[in-house]
């Protein structure tokens, strides 16, 4: 039989009631919800962080996109290329007409380009289309996104030459410069020199004609200006009503991609 305490004397505290361990509980207590604290604003300014940047980059995507449209509608597209919108779900961007260009006129087109990725364009003042015979980028299209029955490159649809600048054209200015009208594959035909007279003043000047033109650039690559004076554009832009171009000169008829030879 244990022998009970004496009276008035106390049994020796535990570990946990000893002086300097009364407080260590309270104090990990008040650290842990400090820690929480700390934790749920990081969540909550991370998660601020993170719609700001989703709503920026949904913003810069949407911009993309619009930019990326505008573009594509200023495209030229290879020799028989379909309508553009039909063009763009054939085409597998495999890159076989561009391959098949002898002149390396055709490029695809990468992040920045004035067409859809991985699509086929061409920059008219850089190298324009040499019209081959052949048309071998055409027949070398495996979808159908380039129309190779065309029965000959005159057909090929490309865009349409435009003289959008007749502050700058030479000839505008009572000067005599023919060489669009020179270096044009289909001369006396797509382009011609005629005489007109502008408040007064006799002048030649160069006429673009749309059922014989097939946008393959030569005109624009070769103008003499820094700026070029005549370019080319895709047949919806360059042409408007009662075939009109978009600076209100005459263009005469209608193009569509079987024309006259």
């Amino acid at each position: 039989m244990k022998n009970p305490s004496p009276i008035g004397q106390h049994p020796a505290p535990a570990e946990s009631a000893r002086p300097g361990t009364e407080r260590a509980p309270p104090a990990r207590k008040a650290e842990k919800t400090s820690s929480s604290a700390v934790s749920r604003r990081d969540f909550l300014g991370g998660a601020a962080k993170s719609a700001g940047v989703a709503c920026l980059a949904a913003v810069a995507l949407d911009q993309f996109i619009r930019t990326a449209r505008s573009t594509e509608a200023k495209a030229l597209r290879p020799p028989g290329a379909i309508d553009e919108e039909e063009f763009l779900s054939a085409c597998v961007r495999c890159g076989l007409c561009v391959r098949a260009c002898p002149y390396d006129t055709l490029h695809l087109a990468t992040l920045g380009d004035s067409a859809a990725i991985g699509t086929p364009y061409f920059v008219a003042r850089e190298t324009p289309c040499f019209m081959c015979h052949d048309v071998p980028c055409a027949k070398a299209c495996p979808t159908g996104a380039l129309n190779a029955e065309i029965p000959n490159i005159r057909h090929a649809d490309m865009g349409l030459a435009v003289l959008v600048d007749h502050e700058t054209c030479l000839n505008y200015k009572g000067m005599h410069c023919s060489i669009c009208y020179r270096v044009c594959p289909i001369r006396n035909e797509a382009i011609t020199l005629e005489k007109q007279t502008i408040k007064g003043r006799q002048m030649v000047i160069p006429v673009v004609h749309s059922t014989k033109c097939t946008g393959c650039g030569h005109c624009e690559k070769h103008c003499v200006l820094e700026e070029a004076a005549i370019r080319v554009l895709p047949r919806p832009l360059g042409q408007g009503k009662a075939g009109r171009n978009n600076a209100g000169r005459g263009l005469t008829g209608h193009g569509s991609l079987k024309r006259g030879v």
